[in-house]
């Protein structure tokens, strides 16, 4: 695997000095807000904006097409006290890998990351899944059996008393954030930093989930890798319709913000932080103006 060229970087420094950051360089945070945890996302798109292809070939890796992004996800990774998805997106990759392996455990692959975690202080990993409807069977995913990573499940007060009603996996700590239809994501924070000592959460998606985290200011920060690729909004001919989605097939691929978006006047700035690249990939960070 190839180092990361740095072209600038005016983010923090490290927290420790160690030598898995030698590929990237420095990576550090600033200080967790007292009332809910700093938020970060990661994306890779392609150069048109594209995040997923749908189909046969629905993830990041699919676009990035980078062994060097996949790493950078672990770096994050270990930074983070929890990792945050929507169940729509654990659902859609199930299905494309195959039901009978019970989809993935979203974890961290490199042994030397796994190594900074432990240095840094984070603890067990964490992954945190949000549903509104709860219209799944938490045993029918691997990433509920906590044998790699604990899981938690952020429903509404509906969702839960579904839960309650068809799970085996009575292990998984599920959180009520919000009476309504959609999660209260707010709440939701509040709740992981003041109960699960959540300080730094990193927003995995699907789009959705982070559009409307953005929506809600609560993204601090954005890491979004560029793929020297085009792919195209429209799903061609030749590939078919996916049907992996919950409300029939998608004939439209995401951007990687899929939620009702904001209006000239409400539209959130973000100051560009860093940047590096590898080979043709560029790998940015942009942090929120408040």
């Amino acid at each position: 695997m190839r180092d990361f060229e740095i072209l600038f970087d005016n983010a923090e420094a490290s927290p420790i000095e160690d030598q898995a950051y030698r590929r990237y360089g420095g990576l550090g945070f600033p200080s967790a807000p007292a009332d809910r945890p700093w938020i970060y996302s990661n994306f890779v798109q392609s150069l048109d904006g594209i995040v997923s292809f749908l189909g046969s070939y629905p993830s990041g890796s699919d676009i990035a097409q980078s062994e060097e992004d996949r790493w950078l996800m672990d770096l994050l990774r270990a930074h983070a006290d929890a990792v945050l998805v929507g169940t729509n997106t654990l659902v859609e990759e199930t299905i494309t890998r195959g039901v009978e392996r019970r989809g993935p455990v979203f974890r961290i692959m490199d042994d030397e990351l796994r190594g900074l975690r432990r240095r840094l202080g984070r603890g067990r990993e964490k992954n945190i899944f949000v549903t509104g409807t709860a219209s799944i069977d938490l045993g029918s995913y691997r990433a509920f059996d906590g044998e790699h990573v604990d899981a938690l499940v952020v429903t509404t007060k509906t969702g839960a008393e579904k839960l309650r009603g068809k799970t085996s996996h009575g292990h998984v700590p599920v959180i009520v954030a919000g009476d309504g239809p959609l999660v209260d994501l707010p709440e939701m924070a509040g709740i992981l930093r003041r109960d699960f000592g959540v300080a730094y959460l990193l927003c995995e998606g699907g789009p959705t989930l982070y559009g409307y985290m953005s929506r809600a200011g609560l993204i601090d920060e954005k890491f979004l890798t560029i793929s020297p690729i085009e792919v195209g909004q429209a799903i061609p001919p030749e590939q078919g319709l996916s049907s992996a989605g919950t409300s029939g097939p998608a004939r439209l691929r995401p951007t990687s913000f899929t939620a009702p978006g904001f209006t000239k006047d409400t539209a959130p700035r973000w100051t560009w932080l860093s940047s590096r690249k590898v080979g043709d990939h560029e790998f940015n960070r942009y942090r929120r103006q408040r």
